[in-house]
């Protein structure tokens, strides 16, 4: 048992469990973000653009309310609003990756650059040969 706890901890605490575990959690958060950005920013003026639609309340009913049964709806305004979220996310998710990857290709770039600056193994030794050619005479 005791080797299992000491597994699973070491586990827990390797840098890519934690790392993905904030990821999920600011993810969770920044798609709170996006869904009220659409729900409360974006839809209200396409449904009035579109005649006052209010896009959270489209559906469409299967079998109407009894008594002692609730009403069989699709509720295809809410997915309309979720395929929204998610573009908004998508689009943004790649942005994001977008500039990582055009930061760190800045970066490999000046990395590569300064590499070719630095003198090859080859030249140093040449260097230190006519150095020590030119000290002889």
């Amino acid at each position: 048992m005791k080797k299992w706890v000491s597994e699973f901890k070491k586990f827990a605490m390797r840098g890519n469990v934690v790392d993905m575990a904030v990821g999920i959690i600011i993810g969770a958060a920044f798609g709170k973000i996006v869904s009220s950005l659409v729900s409360d920013i974006v839809m209200p003026p396409i449904g009035v653009l579109l005649g006052g639609v209010d896009f959270s309340n489209l559906a469409v009913t299967i079998k109407a309310a009894t008594e002692d049964t609730p009403a069989v709806v699709i509720s295809y305004g809410k997915f309309i609003q979720t395929v929204i979220d998610f573009l908004i996310i998508a689009a943004s998710i790649f942005a994001l990756i977008k500039c990582i990857n055009a930061v760190k290709s800045k970066a490999e770039t000046a990395a590569e650059k300064a590499e070719a600056e630095k003198p090859s193994k080859e030249e140093l030794l040449l260097t230190e040969i006519r150095d020590l050619l030119k000290e002889k005479k």
